[in-house]
């Protein structure tokens, strides 16, 4: 069992020790791993922190707005990027499921490091939790925020990597962030993937498809909001089927909702979600995005599945 209050001082005195006299970024997504990071490392260091948030356009809707408030909430000097650009760039024509987190990866940490080669920074804090580090090095799934641990030396991008919750599950998170005093819209928040709506729309990625899974996202996540249920979210399917619209035959996207029960992403339960919540979700699908004609539930487990379908 974590003894969660030697753990936030134990961390604490490792981030000082590292840090010294030089200044740091967190990459900030807004998630309970990155935010817990950024404020243990603004605990331990002050005004040497700038909260980093990167737009890679792949949020979900109100996303910036969100993290921004948050930092500015919590007092901690922040600074936006706009990458929107560099990111649809560097996924395009990719559909493979692994060539994409690579590529985001990529520009993740080229992202960063123009931002620590411009503030004069020798450290990046970022929120790489254990499970992160598990799927990675099996082989299960690259995430995007580990680096060391599959042999990249993140120097090539210009800095040294700091991480904090590195041996820690999501529920222990929850524990030290609680602990922090963050407030319950980030000790609670549900999971999110660091490579975002990317590897939520099968195939290639557009800024089309984007805009309509964020939509389809947004419906799912408030219409599952009180299940208490670990995550929920929407996928968008490469493939298309026929439907009918306004009494025509129309071909049209595929969207399947999945919601799990889990403890920590290693393994996880499907949903039985009342029949009447699904059949809203449909139709509030099917009737606010226009090119959407089917709405599938997705009942499997991991194992065999994963959570996320790419």
């Amino acid at each position: 069992m974590l003894n969660v209050r030697d753990f936030i001082e134990k961390s604490l005195k490792e981030i000082r020790e590292t840090v010294r006299e030089h200044k740091v970024i967190s990459a900030c997504s807004g998630g309970v791993d990155s935010t817990t990071t950024t404020f243990l490392v603004h605990k331990a260091v002050g005004e040497k922190l700038i909260a980093v948030f990167v737009d890679d356009g792949l949020r979900r809707e109100g996303e910036p707005e969100f993290v921004v408030k948050v930092l500015k909430d919590l007092r901690i000097k922040a600074r936006f990027v706009d990458a929107k650009e560099e990111f649809f760039k560097a996924l395009k024509g990719k559909t493979d499921a692994e060539e994409k987190r690579k590529a985001f990866r990529d520009t993740f940490y080229k992202t960063l490091g123009k931002v620590a080669k411009e503030e004069k920074v020798k450290f990046i804090a970022q929120g790489t939790i254990k499970a992160d580090i598990l799927e990675t090095v099996k082989g299960i799934k690259t995430q995007h925020n580990v680096l060391e641990q599959i042999g990249i030396n993140p120097e090539i991008y210009g800095y040294s990597i700091l991480e904090p919750l590195k041996e820690l599950y999501k529920p222990e998170v929850r524990m030290v962030a609680r602990e922090l005093g963050l407030p319950t819209e980030i000790s609670e928040r549900m999971p999110f993937p660091g490579p975002a709506l990317s590897i939520r729309v099968l195939g290639e990625v557009t800024p089309d498809k984007v805009a309509i899974l964020r939509k389809a996202t947004e419906i799912v996540e408030e219409e599952t909001r009180n299940l208490g249920t670990f995550q929920n979210f929407a996928v968008l399917h490469n493939d298309k089927a026929t439907g009918i619209k306004n009494g025509k035959r129309v071909y049209g996207n595929i969207i399947t909702v999945r919601v799990v029960v889990s403890e920590d992403a290693v393994t996880a339960q499907a949903k039985q979600v009342p029949y009447e919540i699904l059949e809203r979700i449909s139709e509030k699908i099917t009737n606010e995005i226009p090119s959407v004609v089917r709405c599938l539930y997705d009942v499997t487990h991991k194992p065999p599945a994963t959570i996320e379908f790419e």
